[in-house]
């Protein structure tokens, strides 16, 4: 027999969202602040000289700055005021969630202070956030100072590094900002929307290159295997991540006062992909700082012992085997490395300990720990080779055509997908709160005719 909560999402329909008052201004909330960050990829900071970035962009656009350039919506190949984007908060959350693994202190606040705890973690991840984007600031005023003809000339240098930190660094902070205000006033995880939008604001002009290629060579056939394995990428994705192993709990029974309490079951669901979508980003990221380094670097001025760097840089290019041995390594590293960091099987273990949870068949304590490690490493060598798979298939089907749009990559797709799913989760549990409310009214309305 279906439980109640099952029951009223089955009864869900566009009649029920039309009422849902509520929901609306939340989703009305969320689309004006993505419009707002949209209007800010277009703001560049004051000095700079729009055309001359733009051509300098075009020559690095396949390295590190391409892949910010699709995070942030175009706002780094225009040098907006949002350049920098979220990408600060999130390497400082990434560092603080490490720390919280390894750092006695703060791996105390973890686990034990509870709410006021995770309160103080927030504000280390915001002052770390901050130092990270004044120095990234900081370093791209300097960078576009030494470049000619970027910086107009009439600025002095030190006014322009000082407009250049303050608006960089307070674009990352109204994002941040923003993206709070979005997770608590409006669907969905603030941050995550962010890069959704910018991701899917580089797609249509992904596509219009595409299919531009493919109208001038008069071969469309490579759209068509484009949209298939797209359209079977995202039916993957969406399989995968609503996939999880149900772990069956036992908590006993026991006495409290005068009647018997517990004996009820439920289950512990493990994620085929904890790690989530920061083993792509890692990889690529790492993968892509040689060739941006070497971009800068004038290959003529390299001293003997560093003559093979150049055809080694080269090698490592999109679609090349090289590239994808060394990005599905990559991966793989960082799911079973994130995955050790996000889930601690002693942890949990110690937890079911304390409120009397078992698992059937398995001794509390250790040999519970020992059970959950083992069976997380199973998972996550799934869902290491899911995601590299997902990763690599459109990275050869780019390598094949000669097409390196960041947009139409792994990465991206996965990321579009996995925060799509978390939306409309939301949107789903928003809904099923406002029918518990609609049948709470009417039974206190019914309760209240009654009692008259």
């Amino acid at each position: 027999m279906a439980s109640a909560a099952e029951q009223l999402a089955a009864n869900m329909n566009f009649g029920s969202f039309q009422k849902a008052t509520e929901l609306h201004k939340r989703i009305w909330f969320t689309l004006i602040a993505l419009v707002v960050f949209r209007l800010g990829t277009y703001v560049p900071i004051p000095g700079i000289n729009p055309e001359a970035f733009a051509s300098a962009f075009a020559g690095q656009s396949k390295g590190i700055l391409g892949m910010f350039n699709m995070f942030s919506g175009g706002a780094v190949e225009r040098m907006a005021i949002f350049s920098l984007n979220v990408m600060p908060y999130i390497s400082a959350s990434i560092i603080v969630q490490l720390m919280g693994s390894v750092y006695p202190p703060w791996e105390k606040l973890k686990k034990e202070g509870g709410e006021a705890g995770r309160k103080t973690l927030n504000q280390y991840t915001r002052y770390l956030a901050v130092i990270l984007a004044l120095v990234q600031s900081f370093s791209i005023a300097v960078g576009l100072q030494s470049q000619p003809n970027l910086v107009y000339s009439e600025l002095p240098g030190w006014f322009f590094v000082l407009s250049t930190v303050v608006s960089l660094t307070g674009g990352t902070l109204f994002l941040m900002w923003l993206g709070e205000q979005i997770t608590s006033r409006g669907v969905g995880n603030g941050v995550s929307l962010i890069i959704f939008a910018g991701i899917v604001a580089a797609l249509p002009r992904g596509l219009g290159q595409l299919f531009v290629t493919a109208q001038n060579t008069g071969n469309y056939f490579p759209l068509m295997v484009i949209f298939v394995l797209a359209v079977a990428v995202i039916f993957a994705i969406v399989f995968m991540e609503r996939s999880q192993r149900r772990l069956l709990v036992h908590y006993p029974k026991r006495q409290q006062g005068n009647r018997m309490v517990g004996g009820d079951s439920s289950f512990l669901p493990l994620k085929i992909n904890t790690a989530g979508v920061i083993p792509p980003i890692f990889a690529s990221s790492l993968l892509l700082l040689p060739t941006t380094a070497m971009q800068f670097l004038n290959p003529a001025n390299l001293p003997s012992w560093g003559q093979w760097l150049p055809s080694v840089v080269g090698a490592m290019q999109h679609g090349q085997p090289l590239f994808m041995a060394c990005y599905a390594g990559l991966i793989i590293f960082f799911s079973f490395f994130y995955t050790s960091v996000v889930f601690n099987p002693d942890e949990t273990a110690e937890n079911l300990r304390k409120y009397g949870g078992f698992l059937p068949g398995i001794r509390p304590g250790k040999r519970t720990a020992e059970y959950l490690d083992y069976v997380l490493t199973r998972l996550t060598v799934i869902g290491a080779a899911y995601i590299t798979a997902v990763c690599l298939f459109p990275e050869i089907l780019m390598g094949a055509l000669g097409n390196k749009n960041f947009a139409l990559g792994g990465t991206s797709i996965l990321i579009v997908v996995t925060v799509t799913m978390d939306t409309v989760a939301q949107i789903q549990s928003h809904l099923l709160a406002h029918q518990y409310e609609g049948l709470i009214k009417k039974s206190k309305l019914r309760g209240g005719r009654g009692g008259r």
